[in-house]
């Protein structure tokens, strides 16, 4: 009965969005929706109903809990733009069913002194709020703007302009959200292509692109790989030097040469000289000191083993929220701290927090576990095949649907997959490393692979320019196929 009513009133939550963001009160709106847009839109909500069914027929958890990711999945295709409560829908039944209690979602265990978070990852979950927050007075603090310009600026080509912009967009990101990177640096690109009187398309798909492939490189650029170092416990410092062999920052660096390498072939047409670009007045360089110091506490805390794994998130939020109170008595920018606190992305906090549930309820349930033993088994116990095989799909799966979520789920699978082999501690990490390569990189192959994708189109489609999906895997496809192949030969080379 608790899980009929749940679907009644996902169909009331769909309802409510189709009523308040669709304006179904307005008739001529409302014949827009066709019949197969409304049977999709209502369609995962129905699948819950099946669930005191299959309970009645006694399916075990671990159906139960498949059946409520896949379903919690159907929602992000359908509903992009509404996640987080897709999670929650999710969240919510695995509670009913009895998976999870709050305890096992919400709470911590100490075992030999080690802190280990049974759900959501409170440490992670304050590193990614805080650390954006940061990053969010970055922007605003015009910086990156300068920066960009002194660099175009040196350069003797307007390919090369781009290139180097392209470059400097990775750079950002790799402790700055895509997204608002790609917000950034995009009017520079504007201002170029218009003064050349050329499409800016190609401009902005190498800004998204390069901004992507960055995000894996550190534990504060991208969701992917806060979840990485969630599940595997990795700190700051790891992610350049692990294990005594260099680790996934390297990586990155190496595929993202070979990337460049590939918008220097793509844009050397443009032999264009670059015309002066006025400079931007910057409002104050205290936000860039405080992601420095942020990232350096970050490094500390990992150097001196200050116990990372708790005291991350915490740091984070403290200089975040001194960097809100400074901004709000220093700079006095009406409105500025509402404006940051509106804009802030709590709908992927909100996400990041229903899936570790959701993958708490999929590990107690033996789903993980299954579905490990079954994928060793085809593999065997052969390292290099499981890593391809690994790497191909998370960048194939990439290209279309959401990152996160994905490697949320497959980041765990992938450590009992070498548990069940037999694997080697530095082997065991690769596999996770081939599935953050794989996803992070591989959403720049088409332009609904990644949200720095579809922000990079949108705002060519708000100038007037209309992107093809074909001009965009044009650019992102040979990007991400020598992006992918160098930083997987590089894990293997080393991690082997």
């Amino acid at each position: 009965m608790p899980l009929f009513l749940l679907a009644i009133w996902e169909l009331i939550y769909i309802g409510l969005i189709l009523t308040v963001k669709k304006n179904w009160f307005n008739l001529p709106l409302q014949y827009k929706l066709n019949k197969h847009k409304l049977l999709l839109l209502f369609a995962p909500a129905l699948f819950y109903l099946l669930i005191p069914l299959m309970q009645y027929y006694r399916f075990s958890e671990l159906y139960l809990a498949s059946f409520v990711f896949l379903n919690v999945y159907l929602y992000f295709i359908i509903f992009e733009d509404y996640r987080a409560l897709a999670s929650w829908c999710g969240v919510i039944a695995i509670f009913i069913i009895g998976i999870l209690n709050l305890d096992k979602a919400f709470g911590v265990e100490i075992i030999e002194q080690e802190v280990l978070w049974k759900g959501v990852n409170w440490n992670v979950i304050g590193i990614f709020t805080g650390t954006m927050i940061v990053a969010d007075l970055f922007m605003k603090s015009k910086v990156p703007e300068l920066l960009a310009e002194i660099f175009i600026a040196r350069a003797s080509t307007v390919g090369l302009a781009i290139i180097i912009v392209s470059a400097f967009s990775g750079l950002i990101s790799a402790v700055c959200e895509n997204v608002a990177t790609v917000l950034i640096v995009a009017p520079i690109a504007f201002k170029i292509a218009k003064r050349l009187k050329v499409s800016p398309a190609p401009f902005l798909i190498a800004i998204a692109i390069a901004s992507n492939l960055e995000g894996a490189a550190t534990l504060i650029g991208d969701p992917p790989s806060i979840i990485l170092a969630a599940n595997t416990n990795m700190t700051f410092n790891e992610f350049f030097w692990f294990l005594g062999r260099p680790s996934l920052f390297f990586a990155v660096q190496l595929g993202a040469v070979g990337g460049i390498y590939v918008l220097y072939l793509l844009f050397k047409k443009y032999k264009q000289p670059v015309e002066k670009i006025e400079k931007t007045e910057i409002i104050s360089w205290i936000p860039t000191y405080l992601l420095g110091l942020l990232t350096l506490g970050l490094a500390l805390l990992s150097i001196f083993n200050l116990g990372f794994e708790i005291t991350g998130g915490p740091l984070c939020m403290v200089i975040a929220v001194g960097g809100l109170i400074w901004w709000k008595f220093k700079i006095s920018i009406k409105g500025t701290i509402r404006k940051i606190i509106r804009e802030f992305d709590f709908e992927t906090v909100f996400l990041l927090m229903g899936i570790f549930i959701l993958v708490a309820g999929l590990s107690h349930s033996g789903v993980i576990v299954n579905v490990a033993k079954f994928l060793s088994q085809q593999a065997g116990n052969n390292f290099l095949l499981t890593f391809i095989f690994l790497t191909l799909m998370s960048m194939i799966f990439s290209a279309f649907i959401d990152n996160v979520p994905y490697v949320t789920a497959m980041i765990p699978i992938s450590l009992t997959m070498a548990l069940e082999m037999g694997l080697s501690l530095p082997q065991t990490y690769a596999l996770a490393y081939a599935i953050a390569i794989g996803a992070s990189i591989g959403g720049n192959i088409t332009p609904i692979g990644a949200s720095a994708n579809i922000v990079a189109v949108g705002l060519l489609k708000k100038e007037g320019y209309r992107t093809s999906f074909i001009e965009f895997v044009k650019i992102g496809l040979p990007f991400t196929l020598v992006a992918t192949l160098i930083a997987s030969a590089f894990i293997i080379l080393f991690w082997h």
